[in-house]
């Protein structure tokens, strides 16, 4: 199924692109989240019309990004858990956790925005963890996790 990108999406493309996904991923995740419209000769009229707010609501989001990631660069946020012997913690600390503490602090982050490829953390220390604010502004964290 051919659809037209009306923001840009990871590793499918960017605005405006036509590009080719399966049925299910632009019935129940593209169009109704906005991200796309099913490309036809009315929806490629329909976008030509669009394309300059389009653009400037991409680049109104881009910058709101980037200001906040300047906010967050140097920030440190604590999490106080309980821990065993030799630090290994009762349970873990996830994606939750994280934005959670951040929201605390007063920082406007939502769980999906925290990257975690290694998985939760399980011990105690100190981490840097990736924010991904926008498709294109990432900014890294760091995240240490004491004892209380």
């Amino acid at each position: 199924m051919n659809v037209i990108l009306l923001e840009r999406v990871n590793n499918l493309g960017d605005l405006g692109d036509e590009v080719g996904v399966k049925p299910g991923f632009a019935r129940n995740y593209l169009i109704p989240n906005s991200k796309a419209v099913q490309a036809n000769k009315a929806n490629r009229a329909y976008f030509e019309e669009r394309r300059a707010d389009l653009e400037k609501a991409a680049n109104e989001k881009l910058t709101e990004a980037q200001a906040r990631a300047e906010k967050l660069a140097e920030t440190v946020v604590t999490i106080m858990v309980k821990s065993g012997e030799e630090g290994r913690l009762y349970g873990s600390v996830g994606t939750q956790d994280i934005a959670d503490a951040l929201v605390r602090d007063g920082h406007a982050v939502a769980r999906s925005e925290v990257r975690m490829p290694e998985g939760a953390i399980r011990s105690l220390g100190e981490y840097e963890i990736a924010l991904q604010l926008h498709s294109d502004v990432t900014v890294e964290i760091k995240v240490a996790v004491v004892e209380e």
